[in-house]
């Protein structure tokens, strides 16, 4: 095995890699972690125990800054800190600064941009995309290929459909005021986005809301609102079996949720 482990790292009980494995100094792993081929550990990272990481994933990558960009390279760089109980896919990238719990499945592709917080039992599904200073809280499920803004909140128990789009810039890149009102969007704890919406900058969706497939969200949807269209507009009232108070047992399941 042509794997490269510092002599600073510290590996837990029955950790084990693959080949070609390169682990950076002052990394320390739990025990009973399996790490795949290829997987790139950087420099102070920090992995709790159980953890499962496949093939050709990096762990702790430095962002990098364009000269035209509003993001200025990063003063001091605290390192990744992934929890327990953790599966992370394969070519998955994981950025330093970002904080992840527990109980979380992070699918294959995934990107996870410097500065983010995810609590515990997420499904990060296939190919998100997951920008920079983004606060993701517990038992949320992210579906394949949906893309969620920089400057973003999301609170507990919310469900983002595939091909989900999201901004944060109401200027489309031009005109110096943009600096001023960079905001993603939120959506509040049991908040639900359908199939291939799309929500435009700053919007809320409240408590139990939820937007069609297919809609442009251009105004805040309201608690328990269904809105639909482009632009949405308030169809109905979220039924009462739908509510996440009348579906707690079946969001509250453990490690089987993942």
């Amino acid at each position: 095995m042509d794997s490269k482990i510092s002599a600073l790292a510290i590996m837990g009980d029955n950790t084990t890699w693959g080949e070609y494995v390169i682990i950076a100094e002052d990394v320390v792993i739990g025990e009973n972690c399996r790490l795949g081929n290829n997987v790139i550990i950087h420099a102070g990272t920090r992995i709790g125990n159980n953890v499962r990481i496949d093939d050709n994933t990096i762990i702790g990558k430095q962002p990098m800054v364009s000269p035209r960009s509003i993001m200025k390279p990063l003063a001091t760089s605290e390192p990744a800190q992934i929890g327990s109980d953790n599966q992370i896919g394969a070519n998955v990238i994981i950025y330093t600064q970002c904080r992840i719990g527990d109980f979380n499945l992070i699918a294959d592709q995934a990107t996870i941009r410097e500065n983010t917080v995810i609590g515990d039992y997420n499904i990060i599904g296939r190919g998100v995309a997951i920008e920079n200073f983004v606060y993701i809280g517990n038992r949320c499920k992210l579906e394949t290929n949906c893309y969620i803004t920089a400057y973003s909140l999301l609170e507990d128990y919310c469900f983002i459909a595939p091909a989900v789009a999201t901004s944060n810039d109401n200027y489309l890149g031009r005109d110096a005021e943009r600096f001023q009102h960079f905001k993603g969007i939120t959506v509040k704890t049991g908040g639900r986005i359908g199939l291939n919406a799309t929500v435009l900058p700053g919007r809320t969706i409240h408590e139990d809301g939820v937007v069609a497939a297919g809609s442009v969200v251009t105004k805040d949807v309201n608690q328990q609102e269904i809105q639909m269209g482009n632009p949405a507009r308030k169809f109905a009232t979220v039924p009462e079996q739908q509510l996440l108070k009348n579906n707690l047992d079946q969001n509250n399941k453990g490690k089987e949720q993942a």
